[in-house]
């Protein structure tokens, strides 16, 4: 059963989407703050989280940022006033996966969701498959990478790493896109941390062969097939 959270600080509309969702038998609870959504969320495994922009203690764009600190793969609709262009902006370029505007038609919503957790499952189903990459066998799934299948030993920020690059590859990443999406957005370290980092990956995966991260002049680094 998929688990969905609703954060709202509206006890009435929080309560109707709260029947409607589980009369499609959903599994559902409610945050009434910023504050609550985040506990739910520390002790809770969900797949969608309906995200109201105006909550109070922390707003909704501020829980949004920091759940996408730790997880990308959850699915999160925002929901915003009518004329809020700016938190529809804000949201998106922050990581909500879609948005809807108050006031709504429960039927749009349910719609919205369905979506939203077809497209989670879907991509869910790609992340768990094998992936090669020249001498590279990776089993995501277990965290494994294998050299002509020679389990590699890596650690779990170098495996981040590299499962990173290669679900990009072939697009040059910046060491700040990739800081911001292996370390998190408040990492507070330098830069440098990824070069560090990309030097125990080719001297762990490369052997004699070409590396398989390319640098990339004044930007960053990539995969390259």
């Amino acid at each position: 059963m998929e688990k969905i959270l609703i954060v709202e600080d509206d006890e009435k509309i929080a309560r109707v989407i709260q029947l409607e969702l589980e009369h499609e038998g959903y599994e559902v609870a409610i945050a009434y703050t910023g504050k609550a959504a985040l506990e739910q969320y520390e002790i809770a495994s969900f797949d969608l989280i309906l995200l109201d922009v105006m909550i109070p203690e922390l707003n909704g764009l501020e829980v949004l940022r920091r759940v996408r600190q730790k997880d990308d793969k959850i699915r999160i609709i925002m929901l915003t006033a009518r004329d809020a262009v700016m938190d529809k902006v804000s949201g998106l370029d922050s990581g909500a996966n879609d948005y809807v505007t108050k006031p709504f038609e429960i039927e749009e919503l349910l719609a919205r969701i369905r979506t939203q957790l077809k497209q989670r499952m879907m991509s869910q189903e790609a992340v768990d498959q094998e992936m090669t990459c020249r001498h590279l066998r990776i089993l995501p799934m277990a965290r494994e990478v294998y050299i002509h299948d020679e389990l590699v030993y890596l650690t779990q920020k170098e495996y981040d790493l590299l499962h990173f690059l290669l679900t990009h590859r072939n697009q040059a990443l910046s060491r700040e896109q990739i800081i911001e999406a292996v370390w998190g957005y408040d990492y507070y370290g330098d830069t440098n941390t990824v070069d560090v980092y990309v030097r125990y990956l080719r001297k762990k995966l490369d052997r004699d062969a070409p590396s398989i991260i390319a640098s990339v002049r004044g930007i960053g680094y990539m995969v390259k097939e």
